[in-house]
Order: C-alpha cells, then structure tokens, then sequence
C-alpha cells in the first residue's frame, strides 16, 4: 500500500535578528560568523509565541491547503525539543485548535531535531496499517542558545506540519521509502530544568551530523537502489548553511539540488521544523514527477532519510496556503535588547 504527503503547511514569525546585531553585542566578527555559518539572520518569536501556537498555526495551514476534514486525522504527533510543558502535552492542544478531537490520538516527540520526521514515520505506520484514515506530524520548536553561545547566532523558530495518507488520489507526494540510522552519541542535550542546552562540540560535526546523516542517507540508497543523479533535489538538515552543503557534496548531490529547499541563510535552525522546512520549500517550486531526497538529523543522535515522488496534486494545492518563501518575505527586525526581551533572556534574581 502507497503512504505519502496528502497536505503540508508552515509557520515562521515574522521577526528577524540579524547575527551582526548579535555578534555586535559579545565583540565578535559578524563577516566570520556569517561566512563560516552561512547563516545572515534568524527568526524571532514573539512574545505571545511559543512551540504551541507555532504548531497550530502550521497545522491549520496543512489542513486548509487540501481542504481536510479534520475528523478525519486520527492522529497528531508534535516533535519538539521546545515542547511549553514539561507535562501536558503539545499534539492535544494542536489537535482541539483544528477540531480533530476527540475519536483520535495524540503524543508529543522528543528527538532534538528529528522529532518531526520521527512523527512522520510512526504516522506512516498508523497509516499504512488502516488504523487510523489520516496522521498529522508536526515539526515546531522554539529553539534556544544561552546569551553569548555560538547557538545563540542559529537557534530560530518555526514549523511545519505534514498529513500522512494512504489514498493515492489525495497525495501531493508519495514516500517511496524511508530509512533510519541512529546510535547513542552525546553531542548535544538539555536536562530537565535547565534553560539552555549544552553541546560537546567535538561531537557535534563528524561524529554526530556527518555520520548519522551520510549513513541514513546512504543506507536508503542503497536500499532502493538509487543514486544522487536519480533526484531532483535534495534536502538535509540545516543547523546551518555549512554542514548540510559540506554532505550534500559530500553524497554526490550538486549545489542545484539543494539550493531550493536550503532556508537557513534567512531563517535560522528551527531544529525540529528544519529539515521539514526544506522539504516545504521545495515542495512549493516542485514539479509533477519531480523526485526529492531528505535527511532529517537529531543530536543524540540519528537520521532519517526519506525518497519522494511529487504527483499532479501538487499543482492543485501548492497555493492554497502561504509558502515558505511568503512567510520568509517582508520580515521585522528587532535589535539585541528587543530580542532578548521576546526571548526571556533578561531574567530577575
């Protein structure tokens, strides 16, 4: 049985901090930071935003752009490292704002930055099993960087929100596979009650990003039998613009291939939304027949690999909600005092 993308729909806030008013603040070269990270600004929540409001407002858009009835989702999984409870959780909220509830269910899903594409995968399942008609996988964060840490120039906010089904007419993208590599390696993690993350930042290249997304996206290859040249574009996870060029060249995939899904140079890591932000943004210039390789990557660490085939359906819906290029345009700027204040970075003893 065929399982794809029946919908898909995106959220980025509209205030922007560029990395010179950041780097401004602690002494740093922003011409360095901007070039090394290939990152120029990052979305900003405000102050009424958080992972929650950020995932609905996604998946009201996933579900207008194809005209779903939301009772007809039966399940709505949320991936986030940014989740605003600690317990209560993220997917219900979500799904009583669309009106999926109550004959459904819902869980949150924490995999650093590859929860939303783990979300897709058990929606997948779910699917493709007839358990449940349709599957919504959100991918939102809220991500956070302590004030003067190099995350603090990358850590963005956004998401995206895909509906999963099995019913060949509604699919504006078929998932002709997927496959998955993941270990225990500690390159970056948060522990309960702590505002910030922490990374090892020699984990956090080689033996975390590079292995786990070369590997993913290897083994899928191989598994389907396919290579570079047998896609049209190509999406990996987006820390920032450096490390998912480096493995794309890295896999045989040209500067082409990746350039319409790659984000991050106006928006920032959205964690979670990351990856899924780039398949987004491709799917939005995308073509019938078109065919696209993603990699989703999530510290701890693993990834998730997906090949997908773009159907007639896509014309049809692509304009039916705003696209990730509309909500990137037109962006507010704020300095570092206003950032830090819709951040909660200023705190009282």
């Amino acid at each position: 049985m065929s399982v794809g993308i029946v919908s898909y729909g995106a959220y980025i806030p509209k205030y922007r901090i560029k990395v010179e008013d950041i780097a401004r603040v602690w002494g740093d070269d922003a011409d360095i930071l901007s070039a090394g990270l290939m990152v120029n600004e990052k979305s900003v929540p405000d102050l009424d935003e958080d992972t929650a409001t950020i995932a609905v407002e996604a998946a009201r858009s996933a579900v207008a752009r194809n005209n779903i009835d939301p009772k007809r989702i039966g399940a709505v999984y949320t991936g986030s490292e940014s989740h605003p409870y600690a317990v209560k959780p993220t997917s219900t909220i979500v799904a009583e704002a669309i009106e999926a509830t109550p004959a459904m269910t819902a869980a949150d899903f924490e995999f650093a930055c590859k929860a939303g594409t783990a979300a897709i995968q058990a929606c997948m399942g779910l699917v493709s099993s007839g358990m449940v008609d349709l599957g919504m996988a959100i991918g939102a964060d809220v991500s956070q960087g302590a004030p003067g840490d190099a995350l603090e120039y990358t850590a963005a906010a956004g998401g995206v929100s895909y509906i999963i089904g099995n019913k060949e007419s509604e699919m504006v993208a078929v998932i002709e596979d997927t496959y998955s590599f993941t270990t225990d390696t500690p390159d970056f993690w948060r522990r309960e009650g702590m505002p910030y993350p922490e990374h090892g930042g020699r984990f956090t290249g080689e033996p975390g990003y590079f292995k786990h997304v070369s590997g993913a996206a290897k083994g899928l290859m191989e598994k389907m039998g396919t290579s570079p040249s047998d896609y049209d574009n190509a999406v990996f996870h987006q820390p920032n613009g450096k490390f998912p060029s480096r493995v794309a060249k890295m896999l045989g995939f040209s500067k082409e291939q990746i350039k319409p899904g790659l984000v991050v140079p106006r928006l920032g890591n959205t964690y979670s939304g990351s990856c899924m932000m780039g398949i987004a943004a491709t799917l939005d210039q995308a073509k019938p027949g078109d065919r696209i390789f993603a990699t989703a990557f999530g510290s701890g660490a693993g990834g998730d690999a997906f090949s997908l085939r773009v159907t007639d359906k896509i014309d049809e819906i692509r304009d039916a909600a705003p696209t990730v290029e509309g909500l990137l345009a037109d962006p507010i700027y704020m300095d570092y005092a206003m950032y830090a204040k819709h951040k909660g970075k200023i705190r009282l003893a």
